[in-house]
């Protein structure tokens, strides 16, 4: 091509998931283009670019409505529509000719489940968006995993059937219905802005978190995580290797070098924890406070020992209390917590693995590396290369890694 491809970004970039997608569509266009983007307005509105002042090569897509659906199929022009449902994929619905770059939103949902199952909240709770087919199968998975460990499930359904509900006018129903759950009781919001106003009305109720509601969401948009008090634990996505997986793709379908439609992934990685589920509802004062402990330290040249003379209590006593309600001895609830933390630095900064061995409170790197192959069926390195392969800083230090 001898002039910029011209694309159209028809996706929301007011939240986190929007933006990180875009982040990949961008390094993926500043490494093979460049291309020359129309972007629509943040919120979930899209509006197609007027044909007198773009003649496009391509376009991401939220399918929002069925007017920006009509348009996209009159324009006749390679696209990526995002979270695309079941019935839009069927062969006869010609929105089936679109490339569909979906979250797994069935792995996301399992995660949460699992997270807060992990908690031992003898209730568990859903709110979800209207009208949103992402949303539908986060409720669908989580009620089905939730149910697999013989707990029912209470679902919120929004008053407002639309995807983007007006929340003041929601809150005082959801309030309501918060206050009314049985207490503790654990929560999945289907994304982090959901999560934010479920923390909301846990404070208008004056419900304590995470004591009497945890509350998780998806998405780790950080400014809204953050924004919440206290802090929203979520489920991280891989949106930006998904957008630039998309965008790969994308180019392929504009230069005549790929037909057809395809389906790509975006996954969840792991759980981000916040102050939001930090505790476990565990029925012992000991084992709560231990677990704070061990959180707080992120397992840093932590010992049993230590956190046994943290809770007041000898060592032996402790990891019959951690057995008896958690299935597990304080060690390896240490060793949970350091893998965690591990994992979180090997996707968030370049530090060689020594140094985040030490961070994490591992007595070398090879002992790290073990615990790796061990736990996850990978090396820290190879690890990073495949949740981070598209970090351009990391790709241009270079270096030979330590596996």
């Amino acid at each position: 091509m001898l002039t910029a491809p011209q694309v159209a970004l028809l996706i929301e970039t007011a939240r986190g998931y929007g933006r990180d997608v875009a982040l990949g569509i961008a390094r993926f266009a500043r490494l093979h283009g460049p291309w020359s983007f129309h972007v629509t307005p943040g919120d979930f509105k899209q509006v197609f670019p007027q044909e007198e002042y773009w003649t496009g090569d391509g376009v991401f897509a939220r399918l929002a409505s069925t007017e920006i659906e009509g348009k996209l199929l009159a324009a006749n022009l390679p696209t990526i529509a995002l979270d695309m449902s079941e019935e839009q994929l069927q062969p006869e619905n010609p929105l089936s000719a679109f490339s569909d770059l979906r979250v797994d939103s069935e792995a996301a949902a399992r995660m949460a489940a699992l997270h807060l199952l992990e908690r031992k909240y003898p209730t568990y709770a859903f709110v979800g968006s209207a009208g949103a087919v992402w949303s539908d199968r986060r409720q669908r998975e989580f009620c089905e995993t939730i149910h697999s460990h013989g707990f029912d499930t209470h679902v919120y359904r929004p008053q407002e059937h639309t995807q983007t509900p007006v929340w003041e006018r929601e809150m005082p129903a959801l309030t309501d219905w918060v206050a009314n759950l049985p207490k503790p009781v654990g929560v999945m919001a289907c994304n982090d802005e959901c999560g934010l106003h479920v923390l909301d009305a846990c404070r208008r109720a004056g419900l304590r978190v995470p004591e009497e509601v945890a509350v998780i969401g998806v998405d780790n948009d950080a400014l809204l995580c953050e924004l919440c008090s206290p802090g929203l634990s979520s489920v991280v996505l891989n949106g930006v290797e998904g957008g630039y997986r998309a965008a790969e793709y994308l180019d392929k379908l504009m230069r005549g070098e790929a037909r057809g439609a395809k389906t790509i992934m975006v996954n969840a990685l792991r759980v981000e924890t916040r102050q939001s589920t930090e505790l476990q509802v565990v029925g012992n004062q000991q084992v709560t406070s231990a677990q704070a402990y061990i959180n707080q330290t992120r397992g840093k040249a932590l010992s049993a020992d230590d956190v046994a003379d943290h809770a007041r209590v000898t060592r032996r006593e402790l990891d019959a209390m951690f057995r008896d309600t958690l299935g597990r001895s304080i060690a390896a609830e240490i060793q949970r917590v350091r893998l965690e933390h591990a994992r979180r630095l090997l996707e968030e900064t370049d530090h060689p693995i020594p140094n985040i061995a030490e961070a994490a409170g591992y007595s070398s790197a090879s002992y790290m590396i073990q615990v790796f192959r061990r736990e996850l069926g990978t090396t820290p390195s190879k690890y990073r290369l495949g949740v981070r392969s598209l970090s351009i800083a990391g790709a241009k230090r270079g270096g030979s890694p330590m596996h």
